[in-house]
């Protein structure tokens, strides 16, 4: 690690195992039986998650990150000078990194993750191509982050990066609710960056989570034997079978580990009944329009910057402020009323191709 730079503590957020347990207990209890989805992301479901962006089926990711590229100095300038950059569910931080490099002025970076292995790796990489970066590391779950962890400088704004359209795990009320945490966490004059993914054929769609090669299928079932490691359930793996349908009426992916025959599973004392054909719901991927996301942020306390989108109109990319109130005015994340106006932020959104 280079001598210049700061890292502080890791600050860690993570659910003891009895909250574990019980999530699992809870969620095998209903009728349409679940575990949730954080727990996808132990270290070998991480490092399963960083293939899947690889894949050619999965398009999220580098279109996203082409977005970056290609919109990069706008953005960062958008942002403004001298912010602390808070990012949840870092993972590699490969995005970041964009702006990272352009971003003038950055106080502090604090990336939020619930996998350990991976953050302390992410953030030993981050030192030596940062050095002058203040790290403040945090693990665990997104919710359980009550404060910020302090840092040394003293940073104009904080700005929230959610990128990768993890907000799409969220069921649309449980998303309007964590971002309205988000918008507390960064403060009055806080923003946030979010990437999701937009409505499209299912053509495109299910090829993305049912790849030929079979790793997103091996990440699904790897939480069943995280299950078998750390809580002592006996799932059989091989009576289990990955399935990610698009639900066009509800607009989302669901990831499904569907029993391949009637069979029994136990948790401590307790018993899950499975039949043939029956599933449990690990995830859901959630698609939006701009306007529909933007409304959404509307609701959690946010109002539209800018957007933008790929060529082909596949992911989409916005910039958040918080929204003012009659008790006080949230600064703008930069004066662009020169060269970027409410009128050119509403056409933005109502000429967004769906």
């Amino acid at each position: 690690m280079n001598e210049a730079t700061v890292m502080r503590p890791m600050t860690d957020y993570r659910p003891a195992r009895p909250d574990i347990w019980a999530e699992v207990a809870f969620g095998l209890s209903h009728v349409q039986k679940t575990i949730p989805c954080k727990f996808l992301y132990d270290e070998r479901g991480s490092r399963l998650f960083n293939e899947i962006c690889e894949l050619d089926e999965y398009y999220p990711t580098r279109t996203e990150d082409q977005i970056l590229r290609d919109n990069i100095v706008e953005i960062t300038r958008m942002m403004g000078d001298g912010c602390r950059l808070v990012e949840f569910g870092s993972g590699s931080s490969v995005k970041t990194r964009h702006l990272l490099r352009h971003l003038s002025g950055v106080s502090s970076y604090i990336p939020i993750d619930i996998s350990r292995s991976q953050l302390f790796e992410s953030v030993a990489q981050l030192t030596d191509e940062f050095p002058y970066l203040e790290i403040c590391p945090v693990e665990g779950d997104y919710y359980g982050i009550s404060r910020l962890p302090d840092s040394g400088g003293k940073p104009r704004r904080t700005v929230a990066f959610f990128p990768g359209s993890t907000i799409g795990n969220f069921e649309p009320g449980e998303a309007v609710a964590f971002l309205s945490h988000i918008a507390s966490l960064c403060g009055d004059d806080g923003g946030l960056l979010i990437g999701f993914d937009l409505k499209k054929d299912k053509r495109i769609l299910e090829p993305a989570y049912n790849d030929s090669k079979g790793v997103t299928a091996r990440f699904n079932l790897n939480v069943l034997a995280r299950a078998n490691r750390e809580l002592g359930t006996d799932f059989n793996l091989e009576a289990f079978r990955h399935h990610a349908p698009y639900n066009e009426k509800l607009g989302r992916i669901e990831m499904h580990l569907v029993s391949t025959r009637r069979q029994i599973v136990h948790l401590d004392s307790l018993q899950f009944a499975f039949d043939k054909g029956e599933y449990i719901t690990t995830e859901y991927s959630y698609k939006y329009t701009v306007p529909g996301f933007t409304e959404l942020a509307l609701r959690a306390g946010f109002e539209l910057v800018k957007s933008w989108e790929d060529t082909n109109h596949l992911f989409g990319v916005l910039l958040l402020r918080r929204k003012r109130t009659e008790f006080g005015s949230a600064e703008p994340l930069m004066d662009l009323s020169d060269d970027f106006d409410i009128a050119e932020r509403c056409n933005d959104v109502e000429n967004a191709t769906v």
